[in-house]
């Protein structure tokens, strides 16, 4: 598989380093975060993003906490309140619960963020390992937003089954679509991919009609940040017109995402959490504004694709087709 030649999340004792993905990507900068606030800050406004790191990230920033004498209700609390819908940030929390519940020190905390970590990059590997099957030779892969090494410990999600692919000796050429109104894949994904030599090419969310009338697009591959028991799958806001699209056009689209985004205790989609962000992430982009002041914005950050409309989930446990609802059971058992 092809590794990335770059790490987004690094811990030393007492300080966790970011790579900071609002300065991307012109800029490739580290930030040192020796504070609770300043970890939930780098989490409130994407400096570290996607569900995965964010879960990865809460899990250090509870160690850090423990070094700087923060009450760790107190800090969980905080934690839990910087992103609603990214269901890994709440499992990292829960499974450190426990431990600092009974009173575990700072070293015994950061051995088990260590551990969250390593289980994210061998997650990652799986899918990647999945992806070298799964995706034909001289495929042409659509994605949406960034789910790849800058949103993981390492490989990504949905970038993991591409590098899969790639590593396997495969041809994929990668259309990534700019998803507004953030940009990760204008930024983030192209950056990602460009720096790893992998064949990508932006286009404009919406081209991807054009592009699948064409015949230009074989499949679509995305991440997700939180998946229902029956197979519904919450990502980045867009990511349902995709699937849609791609339903329509008879083209796949399948979901990458380790096990600890799936969520059992959700039926359906329907019971997601719906983050809203500022309306400045859309009304401006890198300072200019581009909407008239004074006008009304709505920012839901995710969307809920029906399982309906995927037709694979890349999980790290195995892959899941057909009757997603019991698949995930079946994988939950």
């Amino acid at each position: 598989m092809t590794a990335p030649s770059f790490l987004t999340i690094r811990y030393e004792p007492g300080v966790l380093t970011l790579l900071d993905q609002t300065k991307l990507p012109t800029d490739e900068t580290y930030v040192r975060l020796a504070d609770l606030e300043s970890i939930a800050k780098a989490i409130e406004t994407m400096v570290v993003r996607g569900a995965p790191a964010i879960g990865i990230s809460a899990a250090y920033g509870l160690a850090v906490a423990r070094r700087t004498g923060v009450p760790m209700a107190d800090a969980d609390l905080r934690l839990r309140r910087t992103r609603p819908t990214a269901v890994n940030l709440f499992w990292a929390l829960d499974r450190m619960r426990p431990l600092w519940a009974d009173g575990a020190d700072a070293e015994t905390l950061e051995a088990e963020a260590h551990r969250i970590y390593q289980e994210d990059k061998a997650s990652s590997e799986a899918m990647a390992r999945i992806g070298a099957e799964l995706i034909p030779d001289g495929a042409t892969v659509l994605t949406h937003c960034n789910a790849g090494a800058l949103a993981t410990a390492e490989l990504g999600t949905a970038l993991a089954v591409i590098r899969g692919a790639h590593g396997a000796g495969k041809t994929v050429r990668v259309l990534a679509d700019e998803t507004r109104p953030v940009l990760q894949g204008a930024r983030l994904t192209a950056w990602e991919l460009m720096k790893d030599g992998i064949d990508v090419t932006v286009i404009a969310d919406g081209a991807v009609a054009h592009f699948l009338g064409q015949g230009a697009i074989d499949c679509a591959v995305t991440g997700a940040d939180r998946i229902a028991a029956n197979g519904d799958a919450a990502n980045k806001i867009g990511t349902r017109g995709v699937a849609c699209l791609l339903h329509h056009h008879d083209r796949p689209t399948y979901i990458a995402a380790p096990w600890s985004t799936v969520d059992m205790s959700l039926a359906t989609g329907d019971a997601i959490e719906i983050e809203e962000r500022p309306a400045h992430e859309v009304h401006t982009i890198r300072g200019q504004r581009i909407a008239p002041e004074g006008v009304k914005v709505r920012n839901p950050a995710f969307d809920v694709t029906p399982a309906g409309w995927i037709n694979g989930l890349i999980l790290d446990r195995g892959y899941v087709t057909g009757d997603l609802k019991a698949g995930l059971a079946n994988l939950a058992g």
